[in-house]
């Protein structure tokens, strides 16, 4: 298949076929593991296909950087070392000292870090806002200042929802770009870029790379000019993923639409459940009729995804031993994989945001809900909190 036909194909058949084709040679139908840190050139700057050091350009790193582009609908993708990288080459592109971001108030706790340990004593200061309250996010503002407002939704771990639509024109107003961490949702289940949104970043460690092998991150954009400027960082800043990594990335991809299906399929089963069971409190989910951003997510994602948050009735103690007493449900950091994982944000991922007005529930339990038997997980998860 061409890349113009693959290109305008449904989502599966682009996750699937864009950014290569069989090779010429072989016919391959993946991409190689080109595992090569230079190129001969024919002649002084006599590139081949424009590749001279794998830092800048590798074929592998080419052929998913265009996978993740065609899926986002965006015009370019660049695929990081990590998500936390391509964060990272996205500040360092786009701000400068003196500039303003505005985060989420729910921040992802790595996010968070960067932001507040790294970005702010280089002279980036941030304030954070509910991002399902739009009158706050638009006095979050500094005008002549914010350069970035930065949404996650749903967020992690609270699962709240922003309207995305809604927060690029707020930004946009103001001269600011929207920046949307679609990790938790996917390219299947939300189009960023689509609803107005000029960047998309993904942690790809998670449901593009979907089975917890590989660590890696992405940038997707639709403006040329801003893809210029990242693309200049990238190669400058040299966060790039590597070849082998590349090529695990892509093949999650590829079966993206299906393992997410099944994880939402999984996640809706056990919700029902939670809400059902008398040691649990308030079950945080998208799908819920009565999760204050439903209708948003209603619009704008195909399905409510994976993930689950809830707080037990019992307090914090009751939700470590709960984490610690799953045997289906594997106790780790990390979600989007196959498997599924219980974690306990406040004393794993969101640590770094103890003491801070970021810090989260001590009874909250995060869920990442994988493909098993869904019967085993309920049964798992009513053992551990009974």
């Amino acid at each position: 298949m061409t890349q113009e036909h693959a290109n305008k194909g449904g989502f599966e058949t682009r996750a699937i076929h864009a950014g290569y084709e069989p090779d010429p040679t072989t016919g391959a139908v993946n991409p190689p593991i080109y595992a090569s840190s230079t190129y001969k050139q024919d002649g002084v700057g006599g590139l081949r296909g424009g590749y001279e050091y794998s830092r800048s350009a590798n074929p592998t790193r080419t052929a998913l950087e265009g996978a993740l582009a065609a899926v986002e609908s965006g015009e370019r993708g660049f695929a990081f070392a990590s998500g936390l990288a391509a964060e990272d080459t996205l500040l360092r592109s786009l701000t400068r000292p003196g500039d303003h971001l505005v985060i989420p108030d729910d921040a992802y706790g790595g996010t968070f870090r960067l932001v507040d340990k790294v970005a702010k004593p280089w002279g980036v200061e941030h304030t954070p806002a509910p991002i399902s309250d739009l009158d706050k996010v638009a006095a979050a503002i500094e005008p002549g200042r914010t350069r970035l407002v930065w949404v996650e939704t749903p967020t992690n771990p609270l699962l709240n929802i922003g309207d995305i639509e809604a927060l690029a024109t707020i930004a946009h107003d103001a001269g600011a770009l929207l920046v949307v961490d679609n990790t938790f949702a996917s390219p299947y289940l939300q189009q960023p870029l689509t609803l107005g949104a000029d960047v998309v970043v993904h942690s790809t460690t998670k449901y593009v790379g979907g089975h917890s092998d590989v660590v890696g991150g992405a940038l997707v954009v639709r403006d040329l000019e801003l893809a210029d400027r990242i693309g200049f960082h990238q190669n400058a800043m040299g966060a790039v993923a590597g070849p082998f990594d590349a090529y695990l990335t892509h093949r999650g991809l590829k079966t993206l639409a299906v393992r997410m299906d099944r994880h939402c399929d999984n996640a809706e089963r056990i919700v029902d459940f939670l809400c059902a069971h008398p040691a649990v409190g308030d079950v945080i989910y998208p799908g819920l009729e009565t999760h204050p951003g439903h209708h948003v997510a209603g619009k704008q994602m195909k399905r409510f995804g994976g993930m689950i948050s809830f707080r037990v009735r019992a307090g914090e103690q009751k939700a470590l031993d709960v984490c610690a007493a799953t045997e289906v449900f594997t106790l780790g950091e990390s979600l989007g994989g196959v498997e599924s994982l219980i974690e306990h944000p406040g004393r794993m991922t969101h640590a770094s945001v103890a003491g801070t007005e970021l810090e989260v529930p001590g009874d909250l339990i995060r869920l990442s809900v994988g493909i098993e038997t869904v019967e085993d997980l309920i049964d798992d998860l009513d053992r551990a909190l009974g």
